[in-house]
């Protein structure tokens, strides 16, 4: 069985954090857009996903 999630670590972990589709850099941004790879300065994020354990 699962166990409950911590909603405060929950929004720690993946609240604004963006992931680089080339380099797989994480950056945390409170901008939707505008987000740049602080390695690469590429503009292809996504966001981090969360993982559902079952």
């Amino acid at each position: 069985m699962a166990k409950p999630r911590n909603p405060i670590a929950v929004n720690r972990l993946f609240t604004n954090v963006y992931i680089c589709r080339r380099c797989n850099a994480k950056v945390r941004s409170g901008k939707r857009d505008d987000v740049k790879c602080r390695k690469c300065n590429s503009k292809s994020m996504r966001l981090k996903n969360k993982d559902i354990k079952g």
